[in-house]
């Protein structure tokens, strides 16, 4: 049997608690009765009524064909034809649509946490949490304010931590305590800053510094206790009182040993002698100055510039660094310095030491402490400021600038070649090329002239070639070579021309066709010999007869 509500208000102003104590009663009670018709529907409607053929009028929280299925979760009512309003996660009441709120949250659509200090189902648990902590509106859980842990938040953080969850390390040096909540350092006595790192100024000590120090004669305060740690020579609560006579020093633990009526000095121990006495405990004697002897009658002989102290009975002096001799006259010998002129100088390269200190003074072409560096390239002279100026120059000389030139170069800075015939190292080498060849100034090399080869140019080019390293070819015919400088061509007797190719001309003979003939009515002359070929009639060697 289908029932329906019995309250005075709509379900979808309802609260949720109004919701679950509404009386559900049969539908059809309060209605009018009707006659028993014939079911119109095939199906029976399982939770509804038929209303019509094959048509269900399902009850809130039913829906399909029949009425069968209860509603899926995200709906409501019938037909479930209304979609839930929940939220966080709340579930619907598939009948009237009211919220079942999960813990922690409240409202009629769930949409509110509980108020503070509550949680939990209905939001009607109190929360337990102390010292200002918020408890989580679902189960509970203190959330400790910074500064607190426990289960309840009751405990302040274990020393040494401050802050949210207790986490933050305290930064606090020298036994300095952190607040729980702020890691604000509450410093000892002695010491202050954020972080009491920093002891007490001079003057001042206790808590937060705040006492002043009342020691005396420049005595150190503790910065923690103000108590006085006396200087040298005091003593007393405040470092008011001298050290007693016959002691001295820090704390007046050491006793005095000056002699001869000397009094001691309270702070170090020094003796203050009395007239006519000298010495650390004043144990010695001595005369003014410029005298010695029993009863300070003598003149000392020491040169008074030169000496440490003439000695009061013997008047035997005692020079001062860098000076020797028995009157102290003489200057330490060489390679000897200081006092006494004991001590041996370390000087290299032959510099000289100063006689007092010891340091040496470097012979030209040297520097460094000890004068064992040579000149830097380039420099040469007294502390190397002297620049060399050689040209063409294998090295400067260190010492005095003098030049090493290279091959093929002299002169006092290397600027004049070698003169014609000369070469090498200072031109001292002597050309031996021949036959006018070039002598490289440098290594001696010849550089032959045209028509001439071999080391020492004194070979002519060989038979058929000519010129400068005899390259070129000679072009000659009927000829006996050709010059080895020109390529000029040496014609044989009877033949001329540039290539000796021409015979001679009538009445001409002989190499280059040079000669003219002597023969006489109408006789020929050979263009090889001269030989004259007389005409008929006329004999003779010039045909004259």
């Amino acid at each position: 049997m289908s029932r329906r509500l019995q309250s005075e208000c709509q379900v979808s102003e309802c609260s949720a608690a109004e919701i679950r104590n509404m009386q559900l009663e049969p539908l059809g009670s309060n209605m009018p009765v009707q006659h028993e018709q014939t079911s119109l529907c095939t199906e029976e409607c399982s939770h509804g009524r038929c209303v019509s053929p094959d048509t269900c009028q399902c009850e809130p929280g039913w829906g399909g064909l029949d009425c069968s299925s209860g509603c899926e979760s995200d709906f409501w009512g019938p037909h479930c034809s209304n979609r839930c309003q929940c939220r966080n996660g709340a579930k619907c009441n598939p009948i009237t649509g009211a919220c079942i709120c999960t813990d922690g949250f409240q409202g009629w659509r769930c949409e509110e946490t509980c108020d503070h200090n509550l949680y939990g189902k209905d939001c009607l648990q109190e929360c337990q949490c102390l010292n200002g902590a918020t408890c989580h509106h679902q189960t509970g859980e203190c959330l400790c304010a910074p500064g607190y842990t426990g289960a309840f938040c009751e405990e302040p953080c274990p020393p040494g931590k401050h802050g949210s969850l207790c986490e933050q390390r305290c930064p606090c040096q020298n036994g300095g305590a952190c607040h729980h909540v702020t890691g604000q350092c509450s410093c000892p006595a002695g010491w202050v800053g954020p972080v009491c790192a920093q002891p007490c100024s001079f003057g001042s000590f206790g808590i937060n510094c705040s006492q002043e120090c009342t020691c005396r004669n420049a005595g150190l305060c503790d910065h923690i206790s103000g108590q006085c740690q006396c200087t040298a020579g005091y003593i007393g609560e405040r470092c008011q009182d001298e050290c007693p006579v016959g002691t001295y020093g820090p704390q007046c633990a050491h006793k005095c040993d000056c002699q001869n009526g000397a009094k001691c000095y309270h702070i170090n121990g020094a003796c203050l002698c009395n007239e006519g006495f000298k010495g650390p405990s004043c144990q010695d004697r001595f005369c003014p100055p410029g005298l010695y002897g029993l009863i300070c009658d003598k003149y000392c002989p020491c040169k008074t510039a030169n000496t440490l102290s003439c000695h009061p009975l013997s008047g035997e002096c005692t020079c001062a660094a860098g000076w020797a001799g028995l009157y102290c006259n003489d200057t330490c010998p060489s390679g000897y310095y200081g006092e006494g002129c004991r001590e041996l100088c370390a000087c290299a390269n032959g510099a000289d030491c100063d006689g007092v200190a010891g340091a040496c003074m470097c012979a030209p072409g040297y520097i460094g402490d000890d004068c064992s560096i040579s000149c830097p390239a380039g420099l040469y002279g007294t502390n190397c400021t002297s620049s060399c100026s050689c040209h063409n120059e294998i090295s400067c000389s260190h010492i005095d600038g003098s030049c090493i030139c290279r091959e093929g170069w002299q002169g006092v800075d290397c600027s004049i070649p070698c003169s014609s015939g000369t070469w090498g190292l200072s031109c001292n080498q002597t050309c031996q090329c021949a036959n006018e060849a070039a002598c490289d100034p440098s290594n001696g090399t010849c550089t032959c002239s045209p028509g001439w080869r071999d080391e020492y140019c004194d070979l002519p080019c060989p038979e058929g070639s000519y010129g400068l390293d005899c390259r070129e070819r000679c072009d000659c015919f009927n000829a006996d070579g050709c010059d080895s400088v020109t390529g000029f061509c040496r014609c044989l007797a009877g033949w001329t021309g540039v290539h000796c190719d021409s015979v001679c001309e009538e009445g001409r003979w002989g190499p280059n066709c040079s000669y003219s003939c002597t023969c006489e009515n109408g006789g020929s002359c050979s263009p090889e010999d001269g030989t004259c070929v007389c005409a008929s009639g006329y004999r003779g060697t010039n045909c004259r007869r």
